[in-house]
């Protein structure tokens, strides 16, 4: 029964559940936003330095959205998927000047905004508010699909409209807020996609996948397809202690964000060094490195190259920047700041 369900659930919310994340602490709909859009494609331990920082910078949405995109992708740097970062800034700029700086309480106004879809909006009310709102994250599909039999990939439009029905016949007339935090908390804690601890779990009793035997088979992943691969050359130039940045297009991979200029070869970075900067003392290829996105995988080749007289300048309006190289690197992505470290500790070894 569904009421059964929820009771269940809520018992064991009470006795293991979640209830000292930071964004628990003296809860507004700002701070549950943020966290929830950290929380897409994120794990929890994973964002919560990211949120403790983010919230030092931005304690509000008015100084959210009073300060520069730049600034804010700063403080999003590492986490990834910076999409996530430039919709928080355009979000709270519209909240601003369409709602006065105050959270919007309709859930389907909430759905126009940057960002926000069905689940995340359902999710601040319920948190923030106490509004009944079923939601469905991916640790609450997973919770589903196994419990009520869903087969299916959970993209798939008509999997996922039996996963919103399951997750609206579920959802229990009070304590919505206990109830949400609760189910997501057993698709991460117990519930879990790889060695789930079901002897834990509060719905074992009428779980289908548990009582069958097929907790592997729900929910059913996505048709594997081949990830493309995409090759660069990281031209990695230094003028005595200072390291060559550039400012990436505010959209696309890293976007806003500050990184080594990408070249096709090791002869087109070359080229463009002695055609650009100035002469090349020393030039040397370190080895290559892997990144996995979403939807491709990327081989850096990194390039070092030592400039020794500059007679070109690079101007700043072209999006590049001299940055002394063993000072703090904010606003990098997550390879790039490793290269970097890698610079700080090959010149700290040296000792020159």
């Amino acid at each position: 029964m569904p009421s059964s369900f929820a009771a269940r659930l809520l018992k064991w919310y009470a006795r293991a559940g979640r209830k000292n994340l930071p964004w628990q602490r003296d809860v507004s709909a700002y701070k549950v936003w943020v966290s929830e859009i950290m929380l897409q494609q994120t794990q929890v331990q994973t964002v919560i330095p990211y949120y403790r920082r983010f919230i030092r910078r931005f304690p509000s949405l008015k100084s959210l959205a009073d300060s520069p995109l730049s600034e804010v992708i700063a403080h999003w740097a590492g986490l990834g998927y910076y999409a996530r970062a430039r919709n928080l800034h355009r979000t709270a700029a519209l909240i601003r000047a369409q709602h006065g700086g105050r959270f919007p309480k309709d859930k389907n106004i909430l759905m126009k905004l940057p960002g926000i879809g069905q689940s995340t909006a359902a999710a601040i009310l319920a948190l923030a508010y106490n509004q009944r709102h079923a939601i469905l994250d991916g640790n609450v599909k997973r919770v589903l699909a196994r419990h009520a039999d869903i087969a299916g990939w959970p993209g798939d439009a008509v999997v996922n409209r039996r996963l919103w029905q399951q997750a609206d016949k579920y959802l229990p007339r009070q304590n919505i807020a206990e109830y949400t935090q609760a189910l997501m908390d057993l698709g991460a804690m117990v519930c879990t996609k790889n060695n789930p601890q079901c002897e834990h779990c509060p719905l074992a009793q009428d779980c289908f996948a548990y009582q069958s035997g097929c907790i592997a088979d729900r929910p059913q992943p996505a048709a594997a397809r081949k990830r493309p691969h995409r090759r660069i050359v990281m031209l990695m130039a230094m003028h005595k202690d200072n390291l060559l940045l550039e400012r990436r297009p505010p959209s696309g991979i890293w976007g806003g964000l500050l990184s080594f200029p990408e070249m096709h070869s090791e002869a087109e970075a070359k080229t463009w060094c002695q055609r650009r900067l100035g002469h090349i003392t020393d030039l040397r290829c370190l080895p290559p490195r892997k990144h996995q996105f979403t939807h491709f995988s990327l081989t850096i080749t990194p390039l070092e190259v030592k400039i020794g007289k500059i007679y070109r300048r690079i101007s700043e309006e072209n999006h590049f920047v001299w940055c002394k190289l063993l000072s703090a690197i904010d606003g990098v992505p997550a390879p790039v700041k490793k290269l970097i470290t890698q610079l700080q500790n090959s010149k700290n070894h040296n000792g020159s």
